[in-house]
């Protein structure tokens, strides 16, 4: 977000960053930026973040922050039924932000996260945040008028289908319009927009016959993803589609054994992906650092520290930059007044030599013993992690009785 937003203009006063190698990717790459020390938002009070920044309350123009986003992640709910949410120790950085917010009293609140953040009961994220704005008003006089966003970064020319939530508010109660969106669904047009950039306009000069060998499919499923089309994923080989009857229908995870399409933008690019979750390239391999960096719209320029786990945590858990440009460039001109062309320089140009879909090879023998195993998923709220939370709902309430 940091990367977009000093695309958009606005200079960075400090970085509050826990990660080790996500600092020293910072002081690789932005070598200007200041870093908060300590690092660990539960460990530097909002009076040192400022002092820090070289600022005093009301002087920030912009408080921009991505919690963990884990304890309010949909993952979480495939794998047990639920997800953690307040009862997370990640979701303890929203009360840190809003400590700072409390003292600092910027202009501008940006906030990021999952949309799991705000589903339907189950949004005790978003409840606290609210309360605690609420509380702020209150406290300092503050009109913090919290707005909320849900913005798929592939309408506003990201080649990457990324829903996310956007919070927004202003000290003085101003509000927010979210731009309409500049890119639509080719299948799906808008007026007035152009296609989807896709994986092809991102990274298709990247292509190549021939890549390094850590880049090929690994693990136990690795030798199966030649044999998934263009765009699909492991539902290919279910008895619903045209592949070998290998899984049941929605026993997995969607990203199990998905593979980009040429002509669509990416699925969501994973902070951490295994051996067999996708996005995997159309050619059925790894996608590079480099390629997935792309898919985010960072500049190729930036070069990320660590090893290769901990720069794909980097990218998949980042902001698009191309996103924080758009909002920064929005703020500019709908909160400040000025004449700022809303341009965004981080998409990637569209491409017209886009080549056709590749073809899928045949399931290799090892793979056709399973043919027929696997059921389909039993229904909605009859699945393992369903089945697992009732019988943890039935528990707490006999307890209870």
């Amino acid at each position: 977000m940091d990367i977009g937003l000093s695309k958009a203009g606005f200079s960075t006063r400090l970085c509050v960053e826990i990660d080790e190698d996500a600092k020293n990717t910072v002081r690789a790459n932005h070598p200007k930026w200041p870093i908060a020390e300590p690092g660990d938002i539960h460990s530097i009070t909002p009076e040192q973040i400022l002092t820090q920044a070289g600022l005093k309350p009301k002087e920030l123009t912009l408080l921009a922050g991505g919690p963990p986003c884990q304890p309010f992640s949909k993952s979480g709910y495939w794998a047990t039924g639920d997800s953690a949410r307040l009862k997370d120790p990640r979701s303890d950085t929203l009360a840190a932000y809003l400590a700072v917010v409390e003292t600092a009293l910027p202009d501008i609140l940006l906030l990021e996260n999952v949309k799991g953040i705000n589903f339907k009961k189950k949004n005790e994220g978003m409840e606290f945040l609210l309360a605690g704005l609420d509380d702020i008003n209150q406290s300092t006089g503050s009109k913090y008028e919290p707005q909320i966003f849900v913005l798929n970064a592939a309408d506003y020319g990201v080649p990457q289908l990324r829903e996310r939530v956007f919070i927004i508010a202003h000290r003085e109660g101003k509000e927010f319009n979210l731009p309409e969106p500049t890119h639509s669904p080719v299948d799906k047009p808008l007026k007035n927009t152009e296609p989807h950039r896709t994986a092809w306009d991102a990274i298709g000069d990247l292509d190549t016959p021939k890549w390094p060998k850590e880049l090929n499919a690994q693990g136990k499923w690795g030798d199966l993803q030649p044999s998934i089309p263009e765009g699909h994923n492991y539902q290919w080989h279910t008895d619903r589609m045209d592949g070998k009857p290998l899984f049941g229908w929605r026993t997995r995870f969607w990203s199990f054994l998905l593979k980009l399409s040429k002509n669509q933008p990416s699925w969501t690019i994973q902070a951490q992906p295994g051996p067999a979750t996708g996005p995997f390239h159309w050619k059925g391999r790894q996608l590079s650092i480099r390629e997935q960096a792309r898919l985010q719209t960072f500049p190729d320029s930036i070069e990320f520290s660590g090893d290769k786990r901990s720069a794909i945590k980097q990218i998949g858990n980042a902001v698009p930059p191309a996103i924080g440009e758009l909002f920064g460039l929005e703020f500019r001109k709908q909160f400040f007044g000025e004449t700022v062309q809303v341009k965004l320089s981080l998409i990637p140009n569209a491409r017209t030599d886009c080549p056709k879909p590749e073809r899928p090879k045949p399931v290799p023998k090892k793979y056709l013993e399973l043919v027929g195993v696997y059921k389909e998923h039993p229904g909605v709220g009859m699945g393992p992690g369903a089945v697992k939370r009732k019988a943890e709902e039935t528990e707490e309430t006999e307890d209870t009785e």
